[in-house]
């Protein structure tokens, strides 16, 4: 085979890998070159695609059941308060064996990448916020509009810390949300099924260390934090003998280093480093100083802390990843930790077993449609919907020519009888 032949059959694989948007770090040359060689000469037998002759590296979603054993954590946002298309803002997704899935934080942009997943929204019904910034539950909206739409039929229950004033409290904060939104419910009610328009709030003490969730073997820990103003708390979560700890936004603290005490996995922020909140971030020096080492946990710091939990898995987040930027806080860390590490970015996949923990990444369809419903909508009745005032109703133009026949293909094709609405 000539080496412009090799390179065109290498290049064809390259590109089958991005469609995808999957990065295959372990192709066996040889492979590749002998399924080359069979195509060219059309001997031998029938190609195998290297893909398919391992096991493979990447995470499919809805392709791969948990073991009754086995805790799957999933980054579905990673990033700062700033948008970032390839990154949203904090939220990670922890799935365990027995069927129960649990969301930690839901920033801005997060509830795409939970799309993306294919998960039925009837399970997405569990959100344990950590503090009350845009970037850790600025996503709560889109997950109450959207998964209401999609098939979520309960109320979203949400647990949160409570604030220094009530007006500061997870519960003030959910209520205005659904407040934001009644045009939007309003406007739904007698059109689609809208019982998943609801909210059940369990507001904690941010001050103690409790134990706020403990159902179906599953029990959660809340314990203070340290950000920002009074109201933040990180979480442990406990299940089978596996251990999954998040510390949403805080600075390195006590609670943290006695709760995280050799857990399975445990993810910590690790802020921007320094020089770059100044350079890349645009902060002053000294609002870089203070909000990348008074408000959030250094790249330094974290390295301190996992050095002192021993986690299984460390995983740092809430810095921005890039070839320009994630090798800069890396080497800060390793200056003070040496051990299993993970620097997060969305899509960013852990299997953990007792014998075992697996990273990979996970491969979305960026044009995915809404996730499969898990159980039937209720139908609706017309005589529900709030309507339109007369003078708005009296704006409508003529188009029955053409949305009837739609009404018609829509029988025959169900075989039922649509009745016309009259306006």
């Amino acid at each position: 085979m000539t080496q412009r032949r090799l390179r065109a059959v290498l290049g064809l694989f390259f590109a089958a890998g991005l469609a995808v948007g999957v990065y295959v770090s372990t192709l066996d040359g040889a492979v590749l070159l002998a399924a080359a060689h069979a195509a060219e000469s059309g001997k031998g037998e029938p190609m195998v695609s290297p893909v398919e002759a391992r096991e493979r590296d990447f995470y499919a979603p809805n392709s791969e059941n948990l073991a009754p054993d086995e805790m799957r954590v999933i980054a579905c946002g990673t990033g700062m308060p700033t948008p970032r298309p390839a990154q949203a803002a904090a939220c990670f997704l922890v799935e365990l064996g027995n069927g129960e899935k649990f969301l930690f934080d839901v920033g801005d942009g997060s509830v795409e990448r939970l799309f993306g997943l294919q998960i039925p929204t009837a399970f997405l019904d569990k959100v344990f916020l950590g503090h009350l910034h845009g970037d850790h539950f600025g996503g709560i909206g889109a997950l109450y509009v959207a998964g209401g739409i999609a098939g979520r039929f309960t109320p979203i229950r949400i647990w949160g810390p409570s604030g220094s004033r009530p007006e500061l409290g997870t519960k003030a904060a959910i209520e205005a949300m659904e407040k934001m939104y009644l045009w939007d419910l309003e406007g739904r009610i007698g059109q689609t099924d809208t019982r998943g328009f609801a909210t059940v709030v369990t507001e904690f003490d941010y001050k103690k260390v409790q134990v706020v969730y403990e159902e179906n073997g599953v029990k959660i820990t809340a314990f203070p934090a340290i950000h920002a103003i009074d109201g933040s708390v990180s979480y442990r979560l406990d299940w089978n003998g596996l251990s999954f700890v998040y510390s949403s936004d805080t600075y390195p603290n006590k609670w943290f280093i006695e709760q995280a005490q050799d857990a399975d996995l445990v993810v910590h922020e690790c802020f921007i480093a320094v020089p770059d909140l100044v350079a890349r971030y645009r902060l002053t020096p000294e609002a870089a100083l203070q909000v990348g080492t008074q408000i959030h946990t250094a790249p330094e710091a974290f390295g301190k802390i996992m050095s002192t939990v021993k986690p299984r898995m460390a995983v740092a987040y809430h810095f921005w990843t890039g070839i320009d930027s994630s090798p800069g806080v890396l080497e800060r860390v390793r200056k003070t930790y040496d051990g299993p590490l993970s620097m997060a970015k969305d899509y960013m996949v852990w299997n953990v077993t007792k014998d075992d923990i697996r990273v990979r990444m996970a491969a979305f369809e960026h044009e995915t449609w809404n996730p499969p419903v898990a159980y039937p909508a209720k139908p609706v009745s017309a005589e529900d919907r709030v309507g339109y005032s007369p003078e708005i109703e009296a704006g409508r133009w003529n188009v029955d020519d053409v949305i009837r026949p739609i009404y018609e293909e829509a029988g025959e094709a169900l075989g039922r009888k649509f009745e016309y609405p009259k306006n």
